[in-house]
């Protein structure tokens, strides 16, 4: 009678950690959720280290030390809405 007693626990206990190894906070499932959220934020991670990338671009172009005139004109036209006086605006 006692060994059938210890059997049920021992066996109750197994059945407890392998749920817990599986289903827990620590589990089997969770480390797949881990896994996953960290595949996407790296991905975003990428995304804005190239939109970074891009602003940084756009500022040297723009500084003192490099000028580039095509993106100052481009930059005039789209934000203050210049135009040259021989160019008509058609909307």
């Amino acid at each position: 009678m006692g060994s059938i007693i210890f059997f049920s626990v021992a066996f109750m206990l197994g059945v407890y950690f392998t749920f817990a190894a599986v289903q827990g906070d620590y589990g089997l499932f969770r480390r797949v959720e881990i896994a996953a959220e960290r595949d996407a934020l790296s991905h975003d991670l990428e995304k804005l280290n190239a939109q970074i990338a891009e602003l940084e671009n756009l500022t040297r172009r723009l500084s003192d030390t490099y000028l580039d005139l095509d993106l100052l004109d481009q930059q005039a036209r789209s934000v203050l809405g210049m135009i040259r006086a021989d160019e008509i605006v058609i909307r």
